[in-house]
């Protein structure tokens, strides 16, 4: 009867638990909906918005119907650069806020997308609100967004990352070796080094002179702005990481990098002197999230008069693929744009390290035919290089931030012959028949012949001759002058202005600025249209009982899973490929 008992209550006990979850669920089921009706959320006086830029942020962000509900939100939400910038304007403009707080130890992006909130930033400042940040610790990717704050906090016991920045290639020749397999190379430009980390275990001295030259690019222009907001000078920055001499939240506080060593709770402090609030009263913060449904006093322009942004993000491949920047997809929505009366003109936003040559091609065609009825400019993000060059050089103007990635103007072709490995590891051979002298070819479970090699890599050639010249049919720059840029070579946006691949340094405002000057439309006369537009929450809902790919795949693999990720790469590589190096992150 004991048994009988205890095994009833155990039945009670989980029956009352599986209520709570579910109860839970519902209200985050019934948050999601709310959210994606667009019900105007009420922002209390005296109200601070709370930016916490710890999580991926992207060009179009993605809503985690889930946020604060345990492990189902473990990674966080994927902000959206344009809601984030969006939210700052409005900020700017609202009565009940009087200030932003800024949570930016790692955030998870680009420089020239930090370049953007920086800047945004800075503009939201000229309301005279205050902005503060406090990190526990801080990348200095974290610390450059912070450094525009009226007063930067860092945790007593914490520590502020200051050893300049640094470019690291991943090399996989010596796993091949060990597989037994031969990876056959064609390529142009002695610059075009996506294809070092297949043959070399370490960088070519062409590659290390270009990385090194736009590396230092990017790291003198950090340098440069964190001076100026902090009142230092470049040397004496330049010496700080020298020596690495920043060791501890003290170090930072005496180099003047952070105005205080506090704890989270001294913050809140000063931050209720701001607002001229009692100190025991509890701080409005409101959430990026909650205030993008917040009243709107940025004022919409006449909707009649349209730029349509066509956001492109990701590896250029074919299709239609939506995680990706897919040539038929893109291609459609520029067509679009094109066809419609009410749009008056285009902004290609393009981030993206590249990918195939002919998708980059079909999307070209499309800018070109819309720069011929209507301007198309295109705004550079944290990367728009070799097929994301080619996808903006066909707009009229195009503008990008100094710490852009761009240039790479080159194409390769890649194969790997696996007859070794499926022979030697795996015990396996093969044998054929064919009609004609090549009918296998191209093979990748034989050797390839000196005639067959020579005719891929006449179809790079080919590839790259096209490429070159309409760039600059594009640039409106001689085949030579276009070439001596090219090679390959990868530039920072600094560089390419300089040398004349890019016309205009700014971001993405400043590319509507001049759209909109293009077609000859006043400042409040035009409406913005982004494509594609951000995911609702009601989507992301079914989509976060899986989880994301990515997100599983580290949770399964945790080191390993960036390899794999190079592998599916190496899967959606077909054809001829327009891409920087693999897995580029400067640090």
């Amino acid at each position: 009867m004991r048994q009988f008992f205890k095994y009833v209550f155990a039945t009670i006990i989980g029956l009352f638990i599986f209520t709570v979850v579910a109860f839970m669920l519902l209200l985050a089921i019934g948050s999601a909906f709310s959210a994606a009706s667009g019900d105007e959320v009420a922002v209390k006086e005296n109200s601070v918005l709370k930016l916490n830029l710890n999580s991926p942020i992207r060009e179009i962000g993605v809503d985690n119907p889930f946020a604060g509900f345990g492990p189902i939100n473990s990674s966080g939400d994927v902000i959206g650069l344009i809601d984030l910038k969006a939210a700052l304007a409005n900020a700017k403009l609202d009565p009940n806020i009087k200030g932003v707080y800024v949570q930016t130890e790692y955030p998870q992006t680009g420089w020239a997308s930090l370049e953007e909130i920086r800047n945004a930033l800075i503009d939201f400042k000229k309301s005279k609100k205050f902005v503060v940040a406090y990190g526990e610790v801080m990348t200095e990717k974290g610390y450059y967004i912070a450094s525009v704050a009226d007063n930067i906090y860092l945790n007593p016991a914490g520590a502020l990352e200051w050893n300049g920045l640094d470019a690291e290639y991943t090399f996989f020749k010596g796993t091949f070796d060990k597989l037994g397999i031969k990876p056959v190379i064609f390529r142009v430009g002695e610059f075009k080094s996506a294809v070092e980390p297949f043959i070399r275990e370490d960088m070519s001295e062409a590659n290390k002179t270009q990385t090194t030259s736009f590396l230092n690019s990017l790291n003198n222009h950090f340098l440069v702005n964190v001076a100026q907001s902090r009142g230092l000078q470049v040397p004496e920055l330049k010496k700080l990481a020298d020596d690495l001499s920043i060791q501890t939240a003290g170090d930072a506080l005496r180099a003047k990098l952070v105005t205080k060593v506090a704890y989270y709770d001294e913050v809140e402090a000063d931050i209720r002197k701001s607002l001229k609030t009692d100190e025991k009263k509890k701080i409005d913060f409101i959430s990026l999230g909650k205030y993008e449904n917040a009243k709107k006093y940025v004022e919409e322009g006449n909707i009649k008069n349209r730029i349509a942004v066509i956001v492109t993000d990701g590896e250029i491949v074919s299709g239609k693929d939506d995680d990706n920047i897919a040539s038929d997809r893109v291609a459609e929505q520029i067509r679009k744009a094109r066809l419609d009366d009410k749009v008056k003109a285009i902004v290609i936003r393009v981030n993206s390290p590249g990918g195939s040559a002919l998708a980059s091609d079909v999307m070209w065609r499309e800018v070109v035919l819309a720069n011929k009825v209507k301007p198309v400019v295109a705004s550079m993000s944290d990367y728009a290089a070799s097929g994301g060059y080619y996808l903006a050089m066909g707009a009229r103007q195009i503008v990008a931030e100094p710490n852009t990635i761009t240039g790479s103007i080159g194409i390769f072709g890649m194969l790997f012959n696996t007859q070794g490995f499926f022979k030697d590891k795996l015990g396996i051979t093969y044998d054929r028949v064919v009609t004609n002298t090549h009918s296998d070819f191209p093979s990748f479970t034989r050797e390839m012949t000196d005639f067959e090699k020579n005719v891929l890599q006449q179809s790079v050639n080919r590839g790259y001759e096209i490429f070159t010249s309409k760039a600059a049919q594009g640039r409106k720059l001689p085949i030579d002058s276009l070439k001596a840029l090219a090679s390959g070579r990868v530039w920072s946006g600094v560089q390419a202005k300089a040398n004349g691949l890019v016309d205009e340094l700014g971001g993405l405002d400043k590319a509507v600025e001049l759209a909109a000057k293009a077609a000859k439309l006043k400042e409040g006369d035009y409406r913005i249209r982004y494509t594609p537009e951000k995911k609702n929450a009601v989507e992301e809902l079914i989509k976060s009982f899986t989880g994301d790919e990515d997100e599983q795949m580290q949770a399964k693999l945790g080191e390993l899973a960036p390899y794999v990720k190079y592998l599916k790469m190496l899967k959606n590589m077909e054809g001829t490929q327009a891409r920087l190096p693999f897995g580029l992150d400067v640090k």
